[in-house]
């Protein structure tokens, strides 16, 4: 697969740990197991928009007070919603 980064052929799909800001600014979270790629040829590991989306809107979504310092991001993505949609993107 190409690089987003370098674009050269050799990124491989992966599951890594990353770390996100929750939308009010108190805090950061490890967020275990997200999909993502890494770059054999420029070592860059990173996700693809559509996951960093989807991160950024389920905890625009959900209660963050209830989370913890760390989770996989299936459990991130399995917290009950507040709202059923992210009405603020257009």
């Amino acid at each position: 697969m190409k690089c987003e980064w370098c674009e050269q052929i050799g990124a491989e799909e992966i599951h890594c740990t990353v770390y996100w800001e929750l939308p009010d600014g108190t805090r950061a979270i490890e967020i275990t197991e997200t999909p993502g790629f890494e770059c054999k040829s420029c070592g860059m590991e990173y996700q693809k928009e559509e996951i960093i989306q989807e991160i950024e809107d389920q905890l625009l979504l959900i209660d963050t007070s209830k989370l913890g310092k760390s989770l996989s991001y299936e459990q991130l993505m399995n917290q009950k919603r507040l709202l059923k949609y992210n009405y603020f993107r257009f």
